[in-house]
């Protein structure tokens, strides 16, 4: 999983407004708990946390941290592949996001079963904005990592085109996951939080929206 501490000015600045910095870190921190939390539940044999920042109480055991490297999102995204494989050279690696709460266990689970991964090269997750939330590869290597990834423009709406472009030109087999909303503005959030209303990121939106500073 690739994340930002949750930390006020740093994170979820689209969020602001309708939210403060303070209260949008406080979402973005329900979102990430929310995440690492389901992730912890999908079988695997190592769970990665690539953090730019400092981890905090939100953190459940059972997880290694390292930093996330310098550059563009590309760069560090293709970074954090290069991690994986240096960990474990022979194993799968799915890189997730902080900003979809509304992940389940089967969305993983079913598809990254080992039964289900013969002939799949890489899992692709859509994102609803035309980006992505998940990207997986069964054979992980820096070269690839950065041959898929560097150059990629992120957060457009022709970002997750480009990658499916690009896993096809290296022949891989995608399996895709289900289409998911990234929380990036207060619509999304508002969106996430109704399909997932009894959790944590759904309670944290309404009790926010209960404030002064957002209701008033």
């Amino acid at each position: 999983m690739i994340a930002k501490a949750p930390v006020p000015g740093r994170v979820k600045t689209r969020l602001t407004p309708p939210w403060t910095p303070q209260q949008a870190a406080v979402l973005a921190q329900a979102a990430l708990t929310d995440t690492l939390e389901t992730l912890t539940t999908v079988p695997a044999g190592r769970r990665l946390l690539v953090l730019d920042g400092e981890p905090g109480a939100w953190l459940p055991p059972g997880w290694q941290v390292v930093p996330q490297a310098c550059g563009g999102l590309d760069e560090r995204l293709a970074a954090a592949f290069a991690q994986a494989a240096r960990l474990a050279p022979t194993a799968p690696a799915l890189l997730v996001g902080m900003d979809t709460p509304q992940l389940t266990a089967p969305m993983l689970a079913e598809p990254l079963a080992a039964v289900r991964r013969a002939g799949v090269d890489a899992w692709y997750g859509p994102a609803t904005d035309g980006g992505f939330w998940a990207l997986g590869l069964a054979r992980p290597t820096a070269q690839l990592a950065r041959r898929l990834l560097l150059g990629v423009p992120m957060s457009s709406a022709d970002t997750g085109a480009t990658l499916l472009g690009r896993l096809a030109e290296a022949g891989l087999t995608v399996a895709h996951l289900p289409a998911l909303t990234d929380v990036d503005t207060a619509r999304d959030a508002r969106e996430v939080a109704s399909a997932v209303p009894h959790g944590r990121f759904a309670a944290c939106l309404h009790a926010l929206d209960r404030t002064p500073e957002v209701a008033g």
